[in-house]
Order: structure tokens, then sequence, then C-alpha cells
């Protein structure tokens, strides 16, 4: 496996690998793709090569976080072989399910051992999009990604597709074929919840109206207190845990939206009627250790050590950890033993909790898929 990777920020510089790259990731700053056009270049440079990517809330660089760049990683696989597939949500009606299910459907079968996908941040339900991409996987067939960012705007989100255009709107995935091809994945969080379960008592897929009763938005903001009015951001500082069923493990949803005239919340996920929720707040070695045992656990899948790393972390965790942001990924590169690793900050990360369970989003971890020859 060769792997180069390029930092782009304000400054024009050429991007010159001194291989022809199979596959590209491009993470980067909305703005500077919108006006850079740094994947288009990319495809006249390289037109057999496939590209994924989005905008994000932040890039990773190998072990640096960047703000407002443009992170190209080009690879070149000796034995695996890719193929890709695009959706754009106004053909199917922003239907998340049937994005999922049409996704894949565009992927050869034979062979297909992952798929990595990159989603619309804002108007993509993320729990229907991976229900549609796992009703039409074969089994043994994982799936990891994320959605989109766009810093703390919550403007619109962009998505680089296969061929290296940029727009709005979308959905891309990457399927990964080869015997010789080993992929681990993890994903953890670390965040601390407190006070009482709640039961969601009026929902609708990712809306959120009433909790035991009560206008999910008020009982919200009384959490929240004077942060209340910084709503919807100051809610990734906040996120909910939810179970939808004793046998399974909580999961977080982080909220993206406020309707105050319904007084409800708008998440990246579904919170279904009947579920518990109950708030979380952070505690920075915590979160750190949960991206620390996420590389454990993505480390536990490989046959070798991992060569690739693409890391998928919750803005959420980027605006609570500050300046010690660098030290998730740090935690992670030292688990790993010094992969190349890019990824970004995202609005949802997507992958299995553990090896024995399916595919879900996530809000507010840390998710590493590894890659190894």
């Amino acid at each position: 496996m060769q792997i180069e990777q390029f930092v782009y920020s304000d400054r024009p510089s050429e991007i010159q690998f001194s291989f022809s790259p199979q596959l590209l990731f491009i993470f980067g700053d909305r703005e500077l793709l919108e006006t850079t056009d740094i994947p288009g270049q990319l495809a006249l440079q390289y037109p057999d090569a496939i590209f994924s990517g989005c905008s994000t809330a932040g890039e990773i660089a190998n072990e640096s976080v960047k703000d407002h760049t443009i992170v190209v990683t080009g690879i070149a696989f000796d034995e695996v072989s890719i193929k890709s597939s695009k959706i754009s949500l106004e053909d199917i009606a922003f239907d998340s399910t049937e994005a999922g299910k049409r996704l894949v459907s565009q992927l050869p079968v034979q062979g297909l051992k992952h798929v990595f996908v990159v989603s619309d941040g804002l108007k993509v339900n993320g729990t229907d999009l991976v229900k549609g991409m796992t009703n039409g996987l074969s089994d043994g067939v994982t799936i990891t990604g994320g959605l989109a960012g766009d810093g703390s705007h919550f403007a619109r989100t962009i998505i680089v597709e296969p061929d290296g255009k940029v727009t709005t709107e979308s959905v891309a995935a990457i399927g990964f074929y080869g015997e010789k091809l080993s992929i681990g994945y993890g994903s953890r969080g670390g965040w601390d919840s407190f006070g009482l379960d709640r039961r969601v008592t009026r929902s609708k897929d990712n809306i959120l109206y009433e909790i035991d009763g009560e206008p999910a938005l008020d009982l919200y903001k009384s959490f929240l207190g004077e942060k209340a009015k910084e709503l919807p951001a100051s809610g990734l500082l906040f996120p909910l845990s939810m179970r939808d069923s004793e046998d399974r493990a909580p999961v977080v949803r982080t909220i993206l939206g406020i309707n105050e005239d319904e007084k409800s919340l708008t998440f990246a996920g579904d919170i279904p009627e009947g579920s518990f929720v109950r708030l979380m707040k952070a505690n920075n070695d915590r979160l750190i250790n949960g991206a620390e045992e996420a590389a454990g656990e993505a480390a536990r899948g490989l046959d070798n050590s991992a060569e690739f790393a693409i890391l998928v972390s919750c803005v959420g965790r980027k605006l609570v950890l500050k300046q010690m942001v660098e030290e998730e990924v740090e935690a992670v590169s030292e688990m790993l033993e010094g992969p190349v690793m890019t990824g970004f900050y995202s609005y949802g990360e997507l992958a299995p909790f553990n090896r024995d369970s399916l595919c879900e989003l996530h809000n507010q971890t840390m998710t590493i898929t590894t890659f190894s020859e």
C-alpha cells in the first residue's frame, strides 16, 4: 500500500503524488472546497482515481487537527480493488432509507468486504440511511463512515463525489474488494450521563416533541440554563443518551436544530417514542480515553498493524476539548502504532459499536476505520 498526504491552506500549492493514486480522500473546509476546485484539479491530474470526501467541522492530518484547510490523502493498494456509488437526495425525494438501499445496490456484490460512506450532514436521517444500506448488503459486509460537517455554521454541507465533483445534498460510497485487505473499526464516546431516565412520549423519526409529557425544547432549555440562548450550537455540549430497549447499549444523539413554534428538537438520528433518554456532559479525560478504546477495538480486527486509518470524530468533542483536541488524535495514533491518518470532525459517525454488532448512527463518538494489506 502506497500512501501520501498533502495539506492545502489558503496559499496555492501544487499537489503532486510520487505514484498514481487509486483512491483520493479529500476532507476540507466547506468554503475552500467550494472556491478552490482542488478536487476538480486532481480529477484532471489523476483521471483514473476514485474520490471520497466531504466538508468538515475540522480536518485530521496524521496527529494534527486543522481548521480551514483541505487534507488530501492518496492511496494505491497492492491487491485491492475499489468501486464507487453515489445518490442525489433530490432524486429520491430525500428518503434516507431509499438513499441507503440505492447506494449499495450500485456496488458489485461479488467479493465486497467493506463500504465507507460520506453523507450530507443536514438533510439525511443517519439512522434511516444505515438501515437502508444494511438491508441492501449481504451478511458480513461492514459499513463505516460519517455525516459531513460545516464547522459550527450548520448552513450546508458538501460531498466530494467519486468523480471529484463537489456537490450538496448527496451521499457517496466506496466499496472495497480483495482477500488481502484487512479492515478494523471501533467507536467509543466517553461522555458522562447524569440525572434520571426520562421517557420519550412524542416523537416522529428524528424529531423529538415531548419528554415525560412536557415540550422537549422547554425541558431541554431548563437543563442548559444560560447556555440555552446559544442553541442549537450549545446542544453539542449536552447530548442525549438514548436506549430504545433494555437489551441494547445506549447510543448518543446530538441536536442539529430546534423549532421554537413546535417546541421540538431535531436530531441527527431517530429518537423513537417509548425510548428512554438521559442528559450527558463532557469529561475531557474520559473523552480521550474513549478515543483510545476505539483505536484498541479497531486494531483488534486487523491481521497486521494498521497502515492507514480514517478517523471520524464528532464536532461536539472538538468544541469540548478545545486546545486539547489533538490529544484524542495522538492517543489513537499511539494505540495504532503510527499509521497514516486522515479524517474529519463530523455531524454524525457511522460504525458498528463492536465487531459483533451492526452499523448504526452515533453522535459524540470517535469512530475509526483501519486498513492493512
